[in-house]
């Protein structure tokens, strides 16, 4: 049986939003991996979208580094915004209450837009 990682692609726009896209499982044996994708490098971009699009699933080690990645951005002044959530992670969002604390977006470019920073 092969087991599906998470792999992730990260990018700076020159707006400095730092952008994740994320394909794969987001469970305890990728946790180190989506938490170290969510940590902006050199603290230099406040403000991360991540991109869902290609998350297959999402358990709780997830929702608790999203809990954790969104204080850290609000703390230096910057914000989390996820794009793209597939119905299960959304699901799951809705569940533990998230989606009222992280804005969702139905597209990367929504999320990016000049009228979606906080």
């Amino acid at each position: 049986m092969s087991q599906v990682l998470l792999s992730v692609i990260r990018h700076i726009t020159a707006d400095g939003v730092h952008v994740v896209a994320l394909t794969g499982d987001i469970d305890h044996t990728t946790a180190g991996i989506f938490r170290q994708a969510l940590t902006p490098p050199g603290q230099s971009a406040p403000h991360t979208v991540a991109d869902f699009h290609d998350v297959t699933f999402m358990d709780s080690s997830g929702i608790n580094i999203l809990v954790a990645a969104n204080n850290a951005a609000r703390a230096h002044g910057g914000s989390l915004r996820l794009a793209h959530t597939p119905t299960p992670v959304l699901d799951l969002l809705r569940i533990v209450g998230l989606d009222a604390i992280l804005p969702l977006y139905p597209t990367l470019e929504d999320a990016l837009a000049p009228s979606a920073a906080p």
